[in-house]
This record gives C-alpha cells, structure tokens and sequence, in this order.
C-alpha cells in the first residue's frame, strides 16, 4: 500500500432493535455515496455480535466522511480514527 493511502476506520453502535436497518443503511445508502469517488480505492464492512458495525475504508490521500447515519437507528454518534501504513 503507498504511503498516500489512508485507512479509515469507522465505526458505529446500532439501538440493538435497529441493527439490521443500519446495517443496511451502511450498505446501501453511506457507502455507495463515497464509493464512486476517485480518491476511493475500496471498502471492507464488519459487524460485531455486541451491535457495532464497522467500515474501513482506503484512500488515496483525503478521506471524506461517510453521511451521517439516521439519528433513531444509533445509541451512539460514529466515530472515526484514520491511519497511514508502517513500512516494517
């Protein structure tokens, strides 16, 4: 991966009655709007038995944020962290 790339990590917690709502919000909604962007290389989706979902996605330089989820399917804002790969 070059250091250009960036990896983005986000992630969010689903009301536990809502997760599959979000879940496909995620796919269907947040991600296909960043993913025909140029600066997008690709995305991976993970879901977690405790009602977290999880996008990491690459890109080359500036990440842009995916869309804020609907309010009523969250018991928590999403949060993101970016990071650059290591040379080791």
């Amino acid at each position: 991966m070059s250091r250009d790339v960036i990896a983005r990590m986000w992630e969010v917690r689903a009301r536990p009655e809502r997760f599959n709502e979000l879940l496909s919000w995620v796919c269907d909604t947040a991600l296909p709007g960043v993913e025909v962007l140029p600066q997008h290389v690709a995305s991976e989706v993970f879901s977690s038995t405790d009602h977290r979902i999880v996008v990491v996605s690459r890109w080359r330089m500036q990440p842009v944020e995916l869309a804020a989820p609907p309010a009523g399917l969250v018991a928590r804002e999403p949060r993101s962290w970016d990071f650059t790969p290591v040379d080791r």
